[in-house]
């Protein structure tokens, strides 16, 4: 919000310099974002009248002027073709400087003397479409009389000093020259000035009345209009051009600059129709229909829907309310009377219309701050005072006030010892009383109420108070104390603390976390070549996408995996190994009745120097770390259509499946352009973290020897070694301590549809040293097992 101090103080007496304003008002909560000192670059422009125009004897082009200042007569030679004598123009005398850094010297022009030079808008560092009377390209003439020799600073509006503040979203009393003087009153202790709003009407002769209409009260708490007849259309005058000027805003003409003074001064958007245009002279605040258009202002049609707040007439819309009007109800220059009007608008409303149809506007970012219903009236009245002041128009004595929801004055109760304990402070409650009513609350003391004004609603409870009064007697002045409550002390969750032991896991494992986005492309699932009755097609789609390529929310990690290797593979990176911990969304059913079921995943992916096996080993060190690993199985009687058909497995947790883990089916990696092989691994973070633990069991080191064993014998191909190992265990009992896979063979001494399998079986007593006559025994039992179950024979 940026505010002139010329005109915050109109309503307050503020006479610091503008460092200790700033420093004042940004310890109290205004925090300030830059200070704008304009015309600090122009020096020594002063106002001069031509008296004397003569030609120049050595140039057709130039003339030799003679221009008073007040105290002397100088002479300035100049190419200009804009000026006449008695004209009244700004000077730049010699040694002063102009924008761009321009500095004006004594010289001689074609052998003439030039002691000075007459100024354009532009050279003054100003726009020339700000000032309706400056000529492009030539010399600025005054319209009034001005004394010889003063400084033209003033006269621009350069004698001033816009200060930008950092308003935050609970104080939208503050998006107002208004507001924020009253805040600067109540800052540095000084008056507050409210401006006039009194002005003189006229009885409806010609019954020039209207009717409103407010169907959605939901979304338009109040609406308030007035008629102006006898209206003027012309140039604002100087000091309201300049006063637009000093906040950015461009004047036009008087009526839409009361308008736009309003907007700045009271913090309420106002808006203008033609009456004449208005059909049935009626005004309906609907809902807009679906399909509906309109032309706006800017001569843009925009399409409509149901969720909209339109401003109609008796034939259609005329307006989107609290964004722009429309073409078919704008003021003409031939416009002689015109409905005004102040309303208040749902704040949620306003943003999502001005986002649907990609419009924002300086009164639809006024409205989306919550503005305060009972701010119309004030801002209606005041603008019909200046109306009137200006000439603009007449003010017809009738109101159309529809108050829809009336907001009343909260009633805060308050005690002083409270507010000084949770400030620390010793603050009499005289003062505090004096702070509050500093702030325009109205005081009970008592019954120990405050009665808080409808532009604060962000003031509700007592805690709201104790802020209030620590910012006016300073936060620098609150005093540094111990916590005297009881010390918490903060621990992570054990679901926090296994998210940090997977990680640790993966970085030990030489992986790179991973960053993907939850939002994805529905592109993505036939890049996955998925079925089109895929259940990871069924997604809960975005009301309002950043685009195509954000516009559903996942339900599978696969592609945000592969997409991450993707982009490290079309950058030569060479053997990437990245895991993420990220989030899937599983509706219920389509379309949308709740919100999706949400569920972590833990997803692994690689190429380069790895293999399938590789993986596997990463895996099963993350589930021997989490202490399950005895506990699962790898089965590979899986369909995943973007898994290699004979590299697969799904992983089972006692007989539940958590995962899967695999081969990338080549098509798929090539729709990624990825020419390697890539490997993943997905699995359920919930369940593994319901099933994980950090209790260890150390025992002592073994008293007596192991007993080593190879076990080799003809299988069929199609016997998975983890069936083997399973029953190796099973039948070796508690003396069987190690089991390692140490060959697989396949070749021209072994049968056609079987294989060699190896391993190499230790055995340990933990009371005694076993016997050979043990070892067999339970050697007989695990050959046995595996002869019966899985039809194998030794080697």
């Amino acid at each position: 919000m940026k505010i002139s101090m010329n005109w915050l103080k109109a309503y307050t007496d503020i006479s610091c310099d503008t460092s200790t304003f700033v420093e004042k008002m940004t310890m109290s909560g205004s925090n300030v974002e830059g200070i704008e000192v304009l015309g600090e670059e122009i020096s020594g422009v002063v106002v001069g009248r031509i008296i004397k125009i003569e030609e120049h004897p050595n140039a057709d082009k130039l003339v030799v002027t003679q221009v008073d200042i007040g105290e002397e007569v100088i002479q300035i030679v100049t190419g200009a073709k804009n000026i006449a004598e008695e004209d009244l123009i700004p000077i730049a005398l010699p040694g002063a400087l102009l924008a761009d850094d321009l500095k004006i010297k004594k010289g001689k022009l074609r052998g003439v003397e030039s002691n000075g030079m007459m100024c354009s808008i532009e050279e003054l560092g100003l726009e020339v479409s700000a000032f309706l009377e400056a000529p492009e390209n030539g010399i600025y003439i005054f319209e009034e009389e001005y004394e010889l020799g003063m400084d033209v600073k003033p006269l621009f509006g350069l004698n001033d000093t816009v200060v930008e503040f950092e308003i935050t979203s609970n104080r939208p009393d503050c998006f107002s020259v208004i507001g924020l003087a009253r805040e600067a009153s109540a800052v540095f202790n000084e008056e507050f000035r409210y401006p006039e709003t009194e002005y003189e009407v006229v009885a409806d002769k010609d019954d020039k009345q209207i009717s409103v209409e407010v169907l959605a009260e939901d979304l338009c708490p109040r609406f308030v209009t007035k008629i102006i007849t006898d209206v003027v259309i012309e140039t604002s005058p100087r000091w309201l051009q300049k006063r637009l000027r000093s906040v950015g805003i461009k004047p036009i003409n008087n009526l839409v600059d009361i308008t736009n003074f309003i907007m700045v001064e009271m913090g309420q958007p106002m808006h203008a129709y033609d009456l004449d245009t208005l059909v049935d002279k009626k005004i309906i605040v609907r809902r807009a229909l679906d399909e509906e258009s309109m032309t706006t202002l800017d001569g843009e049609e925009r399409e409509l829907d149901s969720s909209m707040l339109m401003i109609a007439d008796g034939s259609g819309v005329i307006g989107i309310a609290g964004i722009m009007g429309g073409e078919n109800s704008k003021i003409q220059d031939n416009t002689t009377t015109i409905l005004l009007e102040a309303a208040n608008f749902k704040a949620a409303s306003i943003r999502k219309t001005s986002k649907k149809i990609g419009l924002r506007t300086d009164a639809s970012t006024k409205f989306e701050k919550k503005l305060d219903p009972n701010n119309t009236i004030f801002a209606m009245e005041r603008a019909c005072q200046l109306i009137t002041v200006l000439g603009a128009g007449k003010v017809l004595d009738s109101t159309i006030d529809i108050d829809a929801k009336t907001r009343i004055p909260n009633e805060v109760s308050y005690n002083s010892e409270r507010i000084n304990k949770l400030l620390g402070t010793d603050i009499a409650e005289k003062e505090m009383v004096r702070f509050f009513r500093r702030l325009e609350f109205k005081v009970d003391e008592d019954e120990k109420i405050v009665t808080v004004p409808t532009f604060r609603g962000d003031i509700e409870g007592e805690a709201d108070l104790a802020e209030e009064v620590a910012r006016l007697y300073g936060y620098d002045r609150l005093p540094t104390t111990l916590d005297t409550g009881t010390p918490t002390v903060g621990k992570k969750s054990f679901e926090q603390k296994m998210e940090d032991l997977t990680r640790r896991t993966m970085e030990d494992a030489s992986m790179c976390e991973a960053m993907v986005y939850s939002f994805e492309s529905p592109k993505s699932f036939d890049k996955l070549g998925l079925a089109d009755d895929s259940i990871i097609r069924k997604v809960a789609t975005i009301d309002n996408p950043l685009g195509e390529d954000f516009s559903i929310m996942r339900r599978s990690t696969m592609n945000g995996i592969l997409g991450a290797l993707s982009t490290n593979y079309a950058n030569r990176n060479e053997n990437v190994r990245l895991y993420e911990i990220g989030t899937i969304y599983q509706p219920e059913s389509l379309p949308l009745e709740k919100l999706p079921e949400e569920s972590k995943k833990l997803t692994i992916g690689m190429y380069g120097d790895c293999d399938f096996f590789f993986i596997k080993g990463v895996v099963e060190s993350l589930f021997d770390t989490m202490n399950f690993l005895d506990d699962i199985e790898f089965d590979p009687d899986i369909k995943l259509s973007f898994l290699h058909p004979g590299r697969k497995a799904k992983i089972l947790l006692e007989a539940k499946e958590i995962g899967y883990i695999g081969e990338v089916h080549p098509t798929v990696t090539e729709n990624y352009d990825i020419e390697e092989k890539v490997y993943v691994a997905v699995l359920d973070m919930d369940n593994m973290i319901n099933k994980a633990s950090l209790d260890h069991k150390y025992t002592t080191v073994p008293k007596y020897p192991a007993v080593n064993r190879d076990l080799a014998m003809l299988v069929k191909d199609d016997i998975l070694v983890g069936e083997i190992k399973k029953i190796i265990k099973m039948r070796g009992g508690k003396l069987l301590e190690n089991i390692a896979l140490f060959d697989v063979y396949k070749g021209s001494q072994i049968k056609e549809g079987y294989k060699s399998v190896a391993y190499a079986l230790s055995f340990r007593a933990v009371d005694h040293t076993l016997k050979e006559k043990e070892i067999g025994k339970t050697m007989k039992k695990i050959l046995s097992g595996l002869e019966t179950e899985l039809g194998a024979t030794l080697r």
